[in-house]
């Protein structure tokens, strides 16, 4: 095999370029670990109990805001039985973000998940394998005064794993089960001030739903965002990054070129490699900042697929490249098995993502690892 430019280069240019990468690196955890916020913050949402009285399923129920929009509320579920309001009459809503604050497109993104205070009854307790079934429903708006936009509706069902830590006798009824959270939805962007949830968790004895799921006292969303100061400082890091990894890949491949013969395997190897590390940090996300771009997870996603894949195919040439075992290699079709398998395993895991993700640009509220059967159709409006 011929020798490649990194070959050829003289030692002290090989300790000058190990010397300046190193200290490139050295900058940046600095960077991450004395500027840069942490990466994401989980805010807290206590939701509220509107009554709807006439199962008004198109209604949105705001828990604050102005007057003439708050729903009206119960307490606890004493005070609606008391007000002669049944389970099937109330809806947990929750208005993101908290009173006096609005979310910003900095946030990049928001996963939404789902903690179920469940109480112990002799008479109601949580069944094994339990399922919670969950009509719910999300909008967004931009103004306080607007009305909300439909995102989504779904019904949806999710299991409810819960322990008691007690004995499960009437001396302890009244303390809480430790359940699991359930992860609610995840939205690919922030690109919007205001977002309201509406969930109903009907209840139906004919149809056994929400029958052993326990007495629900109260529902909390915790929300999770990127932090638009970390999204700065990242994405001000990236933009800095792209442009010297593309003078790199040209000055790589403009030596290269000058040589008194054709690129060889690894050489070229080399390059795709440099491409595909240039992609996966180009700046795309200050799309986001100007266009809603609900598929920018997804993206990023297939990014660091093509970035590992070549990453695995790159390490496999250049192992078999410097074999010493004489054999004429400086072909791609010599190595069809294991680039082949890695495209392969590369490309499973792109199907599996687009499972999740792909189907979460239409339906929010799935989950692909608590949906056991397909949710009704979801409803968009963008």
């Amino acid at each position: 095999m011929a020798g490649t430019v990194l070959e050829n280069l003289s030692s002290r240019k090989l300790f000058a370029l190990g010397g300046v990468l190193l200290v490139v690196q050295i900058i940046f955890f600095m960077i991450g670990g004395l500027i840069a916020p942490s990466p994401t913050s989980p805010i807290r949402y206590i939701a509220s109990k509107c009554v709807d009285r006439g199962h008004h399923k198109s209604k949105w129920f705001v828990p604050w805001g102005p007057k003439d929009q708050v729903c009206e509320k119960v307490a606890d579920f004493d005070e609606a039985t008391a007000k002669q309001v049944s389970a099937n009459d109330i809806v947990f809503a929750a208005h993101i973000p908290l009173p006096n604050r609005e979310m910003v497109r900095w946030f990049q993104f928001l996963l939404m998940i789902m903690e179920l205070d469940v109480a112990f009854k002799l008479h109601n307790p949580v069944a094994e394998n339990a399922v919670v079934t969950m009509e719910a429903g999300l909008a967004y708006r931009d103004d306080k005064f607007a009305e909300w936009t439909p995102i989504a509706r779904s019904t949806e069902e999710r299991k409810l794993v819960c322990n008691f830590s007690h004995t499960k006798t009437a001396d302890n009824e009244g303390r809480y089960y430790d359940c699991d959270m359930i992860p609610l939805f995840e939205l690919g962007s922030c690109y919007h001030k205001y977002y309201l949830i509406n969930v109903r968790l009907p209840v139906r004895e004919k149809q056994n739903i929400n029958l052993n799921i326990g007495d629900i006292k109260d529902v909390n969303l915790i929300g999770i965002h990127q932090n638009g100061g970390f999204t700065k400082v990242w994405l001000s890091v990236k933009t800095t990054l792209t442009p010297t990894i593309i003078i790199i890949l040209v000055w790589y491949w403009r030596r290269v070129t000058q040589l008194n013969r054709k690129p060889v395997l690894l050489e070229k190897t080399i390059f795709a490699l440099g491409l595909s590390m240039a992609f996966i940090n180009l700046p795309l996300e200050l799309i986001t900042i100007a266009v809603d771009v609900p598929w920018m997870l997804l993206l990023s996603d297939i990014r660091q697929g093509i970035f590992y894949c070549m990453l695995l195919s790159f390490w496999i040439i250049f192992t078999g490249e410097h074999l010493m075992d004489q054999s004429e290699r400086n072909r791609l079709s010599v190595y069809w098995r294991q680039v082949g398998a890695i495209t392969f395993g590369c490309l499973c895991m792109f199907i599996f993502d687009m499972c999740e993700r792909g189907v979460q640009l239409t339906k929010p509220f799935y989950i692909i690892w608590m949906t056991e059967k397909e949710s009704k159709p979801t409803q968009i409006q963008r």
